[in-house]
């Protein structure tokens, strides 16, 4: 058997939609020279990690092997794939390889964030070859949801593995390249495919994907047949369907404003990369206020109801302008992400309140997925014929039952979720090896860890409220004065309508003044005791037990 072994570890994307980051290596066990593809991120939401900014892989592993590092590959532009390069980079700083409409976003986030941008390579579609160490990597284009997008086949000295990333199956994409079986047709005569890594978000979908070419018409008739203005919204990366959207609205004779930063950006990018042509000509907003209602249609952000996006602003009042109106139409042209329903709804009613009349996909005629459905992936796997599978890109329901699909063709599969290290090198994947995958929270401009305990701590305040308790001992451990109480976050008044300050402070009066000498002098034994009591009379008073913070001072006498 040889020395060398091949494998692979998630540390993040595997039983999660989002964070990805898929860690390949090649050498002996525990000297592997590694490659990582994609670094991305997570959104975090107010049940699980209130006012955090972005969710991270904890990429510690790899930054105490960040020497075995030989290169960072991101396979396209969406968030979940790119959206920790700059954050995380500084740990790693290793080259960074990208077709050039991804490179472009990833270049605007190092400078941003002011990093060297000469860090991120642009690397041509295959036959172009990447070398890093014992692994040769070749980009293959595939249609999805943002321009440029790539599978992967990397090759190694034990076989070669084609990493689909995000896919589906659409040969008319609008912008873009289409999905061509051809391509892989030649990546397996070429060399057979030891282990395929395969897109699973979309394996419970039944029917077969649709082109994003079959929007244009059922668009059009919508927005020809509205009365007032006309909003739409849709993942600001989708430049396709903002192309699509664009041109439906030109076709009902109206002019197009886009709003929002990122999407701005996204048709900017695309254009001075190539990869977007032909895009109808838009006005300013402070033009769009002098068109007739009836000849405007807004392109916003928002599709996810984001509280700062256009979407949101526009149904909370004015936004740069423009306001909503009775007889007006708002469409979302895009799929709610499982988590993001509620800030959907809000915005939903709030334009209902309005008069607006909103449009969902919930017929599906104004929305295609970015993913492959079932019968797409069953078709991918017929197509390249891989020894093995690893499912990635889904929650575990998704990786378990994209395992059987497999299974059941004769494929050896097997679910790895994050931290979940499998050795590829044999006939089946083998699981050799667990390791700790964790999150990192950025939470302002700090990074922490997700096991840190601030968002543990934040989350217990929040539902529990929080108590400061003061209290003054001089020299002699005599109490200065009686202990005072500050309440946040809980009612002011408990049982009997008496204040639920004045309960606690004349609960703890008595019990300082009941203490003996051992306990005032012993600072962690008083200090629970003190919130022993706090949570005592919260409890009885309102039926909460908050968080209490002590604060003991000792006082010299002159």
């Amino acid at each position: 058997m040889s020395a060398n072994r091949l494998i692979y570890l998630p540390l993040g994307g595997a039983g999660e939609i989002g964070m990805n980051a898929y860690v390949y290596g090649y050498g002996p066990a525990g000297k592997e020279r590694l490659i990582l593809v994609d670094l991305g991120v997570a959104f975090p939401d107010m049940d699980t990690s209130p006012g955090v900014d972005l969710i991270m892989p904890d990429i510690a592993w790899l930054e105490e092997r960040a020497d075995r590092l030989e290169a960072i590959f991101i396979t396209h532009a969406h968030e979940d794939h790119i959206g920790a390069l700059a954050h995380l980079w500084p740990r790693l700083k290793k080259k960074v390889y990208a077709r050039r409409f991804t490179a472009t976003i990833g270049r605007l986030k190092f400078e941003e964030a002011g990093l060297p941008v000469d860090q991120i390579t642009v690397v041509e579609a295959r036959p172009a070859v990447t070398e890093a160490g014992p692994f040769t990597v070749q980009f293959v284009p595939v249609s999805h949801s943002i321009p440029e997008s790539a599978a992967l086949v990397i090759d190694t000295p034990a076989g070669r593995i084609v990493h689909s990333g995000d896919f589906k199956i659409d040969q008319t994409p609008i912008v873009g390249e289409g999905w061509d079986d051809a391509r892989f047709q030649e990546i397996v005569k070429e060399r057979p495919v030891k282990v395929l890594m395969c897109d699973s978000t979309n394996v419970f979908s039944p029917l077969p994907g649709r082109s994003e070419a079959s929007l244009a018409e059922p668009l059009t008739e919508l927005i020809k047949g509205a009365g007032g203005m006309v909003v739409a919204t849709t993942f600001g990366s989708n430049v396709a369907r903002l192309k699509t959207l664009a041109e439906a609205g030109r076709a009902a004779d109206r002019t197009i404003c886009v709003l929002g930063r990122a999407m701005k950006r996204m048709i900017s990018v695309s254009e001075e990369t190539g990869v977007l042509e032909g895009f109808p000509r838009t006005v300013t907003p402070e033009e769009a206020v002098d068109v007739a209602r009836r000849n405007l249609m807004l392109l916003v952000t928002g599709s996810q109801g984001e509280r700062r996006a256009a979407s949101a602003q526009l149904s909370r009042g004015k936004y740069l302008g423009i306001e909503m109106k009775e007889g007006d139409m708002f469409l979302f042209s895009s799929k709610t992400i499982p988590g993001n329903e509620r800030g959907v709804l809000r915005v939903w009613n709030a334009f209902s309140e309005m008069g607006v009349n909103v449009v969902d996909d919930s017929g599906g005629k104004y929305h295609v997925s970015g993913h492959a459905n079932r019968p797409d992936l069953e078709h991918v796997h017929r197509l390249i014929l891989p020894d093995m599978l690893i499912p990635m890109h889904g929650e575990h329901r998704h990786l378990r039952e994209h395992v059987e699909i497999a299974t059941e063709a004769g494929i050896a599969a097997e679910v790895a979720t994050n931290g979940t290290m499998v050795d590829l090198t044999g006939d089946t994947p083998e699981i050799v090896e667990y390791i700790e995958a964790g999150r990192t929270y950025l939470d302002g401009t700090t990074m922490i860890g997700a096991m840190d305990g601030v968002v543990r701590d934040r989350i217990r305040m929040a539902l529990n409220g929080h108590v400061l308790v003061t209290i003054i001992l001089d020299e002699a451990d005599e109490p200065m004065g009686d202990p005072w109480v500050e309440l946040m976050g809980l009612p002011e008044v408990g049982k009997g309508s008496r204040p639920l300050s004045d309960t606690m402070e004349a609960e703890l009066t008595d019990l300082v003044d009941g203490a003996g000498r051992k306990l005032l002098r012993d600072d962690d034994k008083f200090d629970e005791a003190i919130t022993r009591t706090v949570r005592q009379v919260a409890m009885e008073e309102i039926g909460k037990k908050p968080e209490v913070t002590v604060v003991i001072s000792r006082l010299a006498l002159e």
